[in-house]
């Protein structure tokens, strides 16, 4: 009997699609499809490479509109806000735009007579993607973009529950005519993946999911020598300083901790308010949060949907009743249809008289809950915010750049922003600290990640 892997719906709990996994002569198969093709387009001018890209984005946009509704069903994200295009678009195009600048040869920085030296950056081979469910275009894209103008050939394996992307980049690759063997879309199970990434026939893998997923990423791939770009959890803190613009913070740090019901790789699980301003904050951060509409995603009212899977909206119930026991408060617990456990229907929840006693605190949430807890000074701020395993962004609200970057230069992390948050800009790298994982995406660096360096020291006169 065929293996199969079940798109459960979180909209309703039905099986919203089901696709038979690979058999291992077909995951055979397509490695050395992938490692055929990478020789010619390895060869194929970096102009024409970005061609390709920007034919496959524009396919992919034509598909929106079912995309939209597609993604509302795999994984519960309201039809309201559309897709990830805006995402999508721009991180596609900066890195098409730079890639003959950042994939250019690198001249020896000491000039000598009769030689010319220069490193070369060479594409890695074959590079695969393993993409996750809360961004699924966003995170895919961030890899597959620069691998294929680098010179690699990608492999695809998407998350299960959202396994119709990985069909739809196929389809639109196709229809921008990509040579076959340059990008496939293929669906495995832990077991075959483990295997493909400890085979040595992988030259590079990016993995975004959990740190238990990194680490079984990192123990499959051990001994093989293959590069490695891994995006694991975060707790993202934010800083509200007392010289900050509360209505602007407050409107930002609501939509930074409960967007896409707060499934955000870099969104805000935690805020640390100065105490001048901390009554006014929480007071504004509630009433905001009370404006969320939680329902059916397909409905155009609805401004938050469904957790992707119930499991996670059960451990934000076990997040918000260990911190009640320990002294919380909660301060919306909205009436929500269908909010039991069991369920991924739940609302967003503020909490207050927070510490870091409590997992929700410390733990990576992942969902629609955020606490919120006052400081005396930036001392107490920073000792906090670097009180965490991971780090990947964390936000500062003040009128003071200076004083955003002093503080920004103590806190432990890959991206600092002053007054705004939860966003990935393509011109800079995107990378993280401690649990969060290793390697670096997007920008020039990304490109440097995505290649290997080969010296050429030539002697011309003799």
């Amino acid at each position: 009997m065929t293996e199969t892997v079940k798109l459960k719906s979180p909209i309703d709990g039905s099986i919203y699609a089901e696709r038979p996994i690979a058999t291992d002569q077909q995951v055979n198969a397509a490695v050395e499809r992938a490692r055929a093709a990478q020789a010619d387009w390895a060869q194929v001018p970096i102009a024409q490479r970005g061609q390709y890209m920007l034919a496959m984005l524009e396919a992919l946009v034509a598909m929106s509109d079912e995309i939209v509704t597609e993604l509302a069903w795999q994984m519960g994200r309201p039809v309201r806000y559309g897709g990830e295009f805006g995402g999508v678009k721009e991180r596609t195009q900066y890195m098409v735009e730079i890639a003959e600048k950042a994939l250019a040869p690198v001249p020896a920085s000491n000039p000598k007579d009769g030689f010319r030296r220069y490193v070369k950056k060479e594409p890695l081979g074959v590079v695969m993607v393993i993409a996750p469910w809360n961004y699924p275009y966003l995170t895919a894209v961030n890899t597959i973009v620069p691998a294929l103008m680098a010179g690699s050939t990608v492999i695809l394996k998407h998350a299960a529950q959202t396994l119709l992307v990985g069909e739809r980049f196929a389809q639109a690759f196709e229809k921008a005519g990509l040579p076959k063997g340059v990008f496939q879309n293929i669906i495995l199970n832990h077991a075959q993946t483990e295997r493909l990434l400890g085979s040595g026939k992988i030259d590079h893998v990016n993995f975004t999911g959990s740190v238990a997923g990194g680490r079984a990423i990192e123990k499959a791939a051990a001994g093989t020598f293959m590069t490695l770009g891994l995006e694991l959890g975060g707790k993202d803190p934010a800083y509200v300083l007392p010289d900050a613009k509360l209505d602007h913070a407050i409107a930002n740090l609501v939509d930074g901790a409960f967007y896409n019901s707060g499934q955000c790789c870099c969104g805000i699980e935690r805020i640390y308010v100065h105490e001048k301003v901390y009554d006014d904050f929480v007071e504004g951060f509630i009433a905001e949060t009370k404006n969320y509409v939680v329902g059916n995603p397909l409905e155009q009212a609805t401004t938050m949907g469904p957790m992707a899977q119930a499991r996670f909206a059960d451990l934000i119930r076990e997040q918000k009743a260990e911190a009640l026991r320990k002294g919380a408060e909660a301060h919306v617990n909205m009436k929500v249809e269908k909010d039991e456990p069991g369920s991924p229907y739940l609302g967003p929840e503020v909490l207050t008289n927070v510490d870091h006693q409590m997992s929700v605190m410390r733990e990576e949430s992942f969902g629609p809950i955020v606490g919120i807890m006052k400081v005396r000074n930036d001392e107490e701020a920073i000792a906090l915010m670097n009180d965490s395993p991971y780090g990947l962004t964390a936000s500062i609200w003040t009128r003071d750049t200076e004083h955003a970057i002093a503080v920004g230069d103590r806190v432990e992390t890959g991206t600092i922003f002053m007054n705004r948050c939860d966003y990935l800009d393509p011109a800079l790298v995107w990378t993280g600290v401690k649990d969060t994982g290793k390697g670096a995406g997007l920008s020039q660096i990304g490109y440097d990640n995505l290649t290997r360096p080969k010296s050429y020291h030539l002697r011309e006169a003799i």
